[in-house]
This record gives C-alpha cells, structure tokens and sequence, in this order.
C-alpha cells in the first residue's frame, strides 16, 4: 500500500527515542520534559469531585463555562483582558498549534520557525499545505529581527515564537515583541505564540504574552497549557487567546476535530485555579534548577547561562568530548547511565551544536540519582 508522506518530521520523535534508550539502558531520564513528582493531591480530590457531581458528558465546544470564566478572571488579574469569545479550551498545546496552523494556512504558504525550534512545528505546518521557512537565532538564543526581515517574503503567512524558549529557556522581553510588530505591522503576517511555560520563570525575570502588547494581540494566537501550568502533562488541556475573528476561524476547524476536552478534567481545573499561587509555582521550579545546577558543579559541563524559565537547561560538553551532540546523546546514556536531549533535534538541519538540554524538573531523588552516576564516571 503506497501512503503519502505528509511531512518531514521523523518517524519517532527524539524524545521517545530517548526515552526508549533510557529505559533499554536503565538509565536517569532527564530528556523528555515532565515531572516525576506527585500532582497537587488538591487535583486529584477535584478530579474525583467533578465525576461525582456529573461533570461526565460533553462540554460546550469552547469550553466549559466555569474554566472559561476562571480563565478570564485569572488573565484579568495578570493584565490580559480577554473575552469569552476569545478564549478557547483545547486538548493539549500541540493540538493547539496544529490546529492554529490549520486555520489559516492556504497551500503555497510559508510560515516562519525561529530554530531551535519544538520539534512538533515543522510536521503541523506540512501537513496543511504550508512550507516552513527557517530562521536561526543569534549565538545568545535571542531573537535575530534583521534575519526575520530578511525572511519575509509575500508568501508569508505567519511567525511562530516561543517563550520562555524550549530548549533554551531564553524568556522575549518587551522590546522583543515591539522589534516584531514594526516588522510586520504593514504586513497580514499572523503570529502564532507558544507560551506553554508562561508561568514558569525565574530570578525575577518577567513574562510577557504577546496579549500584553495591543497591536500584536489583534493578529495573533497565545497558547497555554495546564500540563507545564499544574505539572500534570498526561492531562492534556491547554486553552488558546485569539481575538474574534481568529477565534472563528480556530473554533470552524477545532469543532470537527475534537469538538469539546475532557469535561471532569475542566471541572478540576476551574476550582484549582482558585487556589493557585503563580508565585510559589515559579519559585518551585526555581528551586528544582538551582539544585540541579548546584549538584552539577563538580561534572565538566559548561552552564553558559542559568535558564530565564521552561523545565530546561543547556549545557556544553566540549571538556568531556568531541562527538557530535546525537552521538554524545546517545553515549552519555549508554556509559554514565543519564539520559539528555541533544540541542540539534531542535534544528531542521540536525547540525551539530555541542550542546544538549537536560530536564531539571524532577524529584531531588532523581537528579542526585544521574549526578551519582556522572560523578562515577568523571570523578
């Protein structure tokens, strides 16, 4: 049976790739992004709640009413005002991206990708008809705006950016977001923002959406998820901000994909987001790197910066080998027992870069785990 090929994406993603090795070679897993710890038990008594209290059959298509308003209140309260008819529950970040993408892209279209990039972008993109047109970042992961300029074209039909940044964990300042409108204010370009980590940052560094600047917020998509917000990734609820129109054009595709999300897991989620302290989130998360990068001082890896926000941390190790970063990958698995990302699964080209990503959001347990092993090894 002969089956068109819909994209360029690989067969198997690098993270499962990883993680399978991880598990073949009992080792440490600090490449996929989740953590291993306990949920809020607050959650899980909510969870329970909302299918005992009936909360078991489909919920409106845009969501259920009770998130929708707790998700209101909550942006109101972080200088986001934004609108039932703007906001939008979804099953999941990446669905959320595809089926922004799906909305307005015609073939022919050209999207632009700042690389390193999350690998799901380039397959949500082809799948419907678009080619995906990339756009390095500078050597500091910061946006390069003179490249972006260079890169549009009157085929381009939307921009996708991401902060706080995976895998780098850069988070995009004010200016950033004006640099970007003054490039495209002339312009039909769309921006698609992938926000997931929005309420994850650290030292002081603050976040700003794209629906923080008002002339960008009339052309773009924000999207959110509860999985990185309440560290419960295999829940999967997310919701998307676009104004009206846009909202239109995403509800007219998201209704004959999945119609309405999991309507016990809406339920808990409203009623914790009564509850939920942004500030001791951050700060938690906070802690989980500091203590990373504190076990880590001894084992020659080069921490070139501390990460702005995100679960993630770069790290060179020039001092340790000279392999490429998949090989080192897939080596420091296999020898040390601790398993990363390499840095070039975020670039098209899979270029090697000398660096990779390890997850820091685990127990205490689990990061002393893979520094015992490391130590092992180099010490």
């Amino acid at each position: 049976m002969k089956l068109p090929k819909k994209h360029q994406g690989a067969e198997t993603t690098i993270f499962a790739e990883m993680t399978a090795l991880a598990l073949q070679e009992n080792a440490v897993n600090l490449s996929q992004g989740f953590p291993d710890d306990d949920i809020h038990q607050n959650l899980k008594i909510l969870l329970a709640e909302a299918t005992a209290k009936n909360f078991n059959q489909y919920a409106p298509m845009n969501g259920l009413p009770m998130l929708v308003e707790a998700l209101i209140y909550f942006n109101h309260n972080r200088n986001i005002s934004v609108s039932q008819h703007e906001l939008t529950i979804i099953p999941g970040a990446t669905y959320g991206i595809y089926t922004a993408l799906a909305s307005v892209i015609e073939p022919g279209d050209e999207i632009i990708i700042l690389e390193p990039h999350y690998d799901s972008y380039v397959p949500a993109i082809e799948t419907n008809g678009g080619f995906p047109v990339f756009v390095s970042l500078n050597e500091k992961f910061e946006a390069d705006f003179d490249a972006i300029k260079k890169a549009i074209t009157q085929k381009t039909k939307a921009i996708i950016i991401n902060s706080p940044h995976n895998p780098t964990g850069k988070i995009w300042k004010k200016d950033d977001y004006e640099q970007l409108y003054q490039l495209i204010k002339d312009t039909e370009i769309i921006v698609i923002s992938d926000e997931v980590y929005d309420l994850i940052t650290f030292d002081g560094h603050e976040f700003y959406s794209i629906w923080h600047h008002p002339a960008l917020r009339a052309r773009s998509f924000a999207i959110f998820s509860f999985g990185k917000m309440f560290h419960i990734t295999g829940w999967k609820v997310g919701y998307i901000l676009a104004p009206e129109e846009l909202s239109k054009a995403f509800r007219s595709v998201h209704q004959y994909l999945c119609f309405s999300v999991n309507t016990p897991a809406q339920y808990a989620l409203a009623k914790h987001l009564e509850h939920f302290d942004v500030k001791a989130n951050s700060q938690y998360l906070q802690e989980k790197r500091d203590f990373f990068l504190s076990e880590m001082k001894d084992i020659p890896f080069h921490f070139n910066e501390k990460a702005e926000g995100s679960y993630f941390q770069l790290a060179k190790y020039h001092e340790i080998s000279d392999l490429g970063d998949k090989e080192f990958s897939i080596w420091l698995t296999k020898e040390c027992k601790v398993a990363t990302i390499p840095l070039s699964a975020f670039y098209q080209d899979q270029r090697n870069t000398g660096f990779v990503r390890f997850c820091f959001a685990k127990k205490e347990e689990t990061v002393l785990k893979a520094v015992a092993h490391l130590k092992r090894y180099f010490m």
